[in-house]
Order: structure tokens, then C-alpha cells, then sequence
């Protein structure tokens, strides 16, 4: 389980992202549009753990999690959701991913979420393999301890064709991912960047041409979504550098621009922000 204790506290203002109460469910297809997790209810603990003998119990624990994700306090996410060991997975690993990306300063601390992430994801996997984001969250995991490290030590170490295969997976069980489909785009577009046209199609599949077709799906799921568009600009830039550096952008002006519906999303828009000035 991870230590939260020391976890650094959301930094902006989160009264809009209240999803107390029956706020949740109402807003739950607009929070998860992107990734496509189903409502935490007694069904899905069911679902998921027939053996479970207070699924309503759990299922507001796990609720009361994803509460404590959209309004950004991820420690008390993870600390929620690690609490229901897999049936937390989503959540565990998301608010742990954010945080670290985003909030964390010390890259020792960083890695180390990551690498305890990829541990409980891979559990995921082995305990619901039909769970699609069983499969994405560690392929966003891998992700980002690859750009930790570095993509090149990341390939060097088999990484890429581990997150390649998560997210094949993901997709294969929810086509309809969009965050997945904007992480297959990014996926190909940092081969390239890092071993080029050539290598990259031969050795690890990757081209522009599907990098840009992830990218497009994406958007055309969420073209809301800060985190698309943010993506977007970043893979065109990867892939065709300054130019089409007014098409970068153009992108993270787009992300700039948006209204936030949660406390990821604010993240994701000052991102975009700071990185305009």
C-alpha cells in the first residue's frame, strides 16, 4: 500500500468539483466519458467479486473514493480505494498517476509511486482480466514511469511492447476508450520521436499515420476533454516538431480555454496555461 502521509494538497480552489451525495451518479457519465469506468454500485462489486458479502458497502467506500479523486484530494483516493485491495484498482491507480504527474515534486517519490502502481495494476490485470481498465491503467502507469525514466531506458527495457500490448487489450474491451485511444497515439508518437520512421515501424510497429488516428478517435469521443487535446498537441509536436508548431498550439490553447468539471481536468487546463506563457 502506498504512503500518502506526506502527500502534497491540491492547490486550487475545488468547491465546483462537490459530488457528494447523489451528485455522483448524476454526474458520472460526464467524469468517466473519458475512460469508461462504470458506476461504483452494489451491482458492480458484485460483478466483479461475486464472493463479496457486503457489496453495498463496498460499493460506497469505492464511491466515496472517486468523490475524494474529483475534488483532488488524491491521498485520501488512494488511501479509499487500496482499502478494497483490486476492487480499488481504478481509482487507486488513476489518483496515484495524477498526483505523482502533476503535484509531486521529488523524483525519487514519483518514481516510486509509479513503480507500487504497476505493481497493484498488474494485480488488476491477473484478478479481472475482462476489466478494460484493469489493462489501461497499467499500460498509463507504465506510461509514465517510461517518461520518468526516460523513453529510451523505458525501451531498452522492454516497456513499450508491454504498454502497447495493455492498451490493445483496453481497447479490445472498450473501444469506446477515449483515453486509452489518446494514450495508443501518444505511445506512437514517442517511438517515433525517439528512434524514427524507420526503426520505429520495424522494431516496435509505430507510425505518424496511426499516432494521428489514435489522436483523431480520441477527440472525436471527448474533443471536451483537456487531457485529449493537451495529448494532441503534444504527439503533433513529437511527430513534426516546430513544423507544426501553430498546430501544437493551437491544441493547448484549445485545453486552455475549457471549463474544468473536476479537479484532474483544472490540472490538466493550468498545464496547458503555464505552458503558453
Amino acid at each position: 500500500m502506498m504512503d500518502t502521509s506526506n502527500w502534497a494538497a491540491f492547490p486550487h480552489e475545488n468547491k465546483a468539483f462537490d459530488f457528494s451525495g447523489a451528485k455522483l451518479a448524476k454526474a458520472w457519465p460526464k467524469l468517466h466519458r473519458g475512460d469508461c469506468e462504470p458506476f461504483p454500485d452494489a451491482e458492480r462489486i458484485t460483478l466483479l467479486d461475486p464472493s463479496n458479502k457486503d457489496p453495498e458497502s463496498a460499493a460506497e467506500t469505492l464511491a466515496d473514493a472517486w468523490r475524494a479523486y474529483h475534488r483532488g484530494d488524491f491521498a485520501s483516493a488512494v488511501n479509499l480505494g487500496s482499502s478494497l485491495g483490486a476492487l480499488g484498482h481504478a481509482v487507486t491507480s488513476k489518483a496515484s498517476g495524477i498526483y505523482a504527474d502533476y503535484l509531486e515534486e521529488d523524483d525519487e517519490t514519483k518514481l516510486a509511486i509509479y513503480e507500487t502502481g504497476i505493481e497493484q495494476a498488474e494485480a488488476a490485470r491477473e484478478a479481472f482480466p475482462d476489466d478494460a481498465n484493469a489493462h489501461y491503467f497499467h499500460a498509463f502507469l507504465l506510461g509514465r514511469y517510461s517518461q520518468c525514466i526516460s523513453i529510451g531506458k523505458a525501451l531498452a527495457q522492454g516497456v513499450g511492447g508491454r504498454i502497447k500490448a495493455s492498451l490493445e487489450k483496453a481497447l479490445e474491451l472498450a473501444p469506446d476508450h477515449a483515453e486509452a485511444w489518446t494514450a495508443m497515439g501518444l505511445y506512437h508518437a514517442e517511438i517515433i520521436d525517439k528512434v524514427g520512421k524507420l526503426v520505429g515501424s520495424m522494431t516496435y510497429g509505430a507510425s505518424a499515420d496511426k499516432a494521428m488516428k489514435c489522436f483523431d478517435k480520441a477527440l472525436s469521443l471527448t474533443p471536451d476533454a483537456p487531457i485529449a487535446n493537451l495529448e494532441y498537441g503534444n504527439g503533433i509536436y513529437l511527430l513534426y516538431g516546430d513544423k507544426r508548431l501553430d498546430d501544437s498550439n493551437a491544441a493547448y490553447e484549445k485545453a486552455a480555454g475549457m471549463k474544468p468539471i473536476d479537479a484532474m481536468q483544472l490540472l490538466d487546463i493550468e498545464y496547458a496555461r503555464s505552458s503558453l506563457e
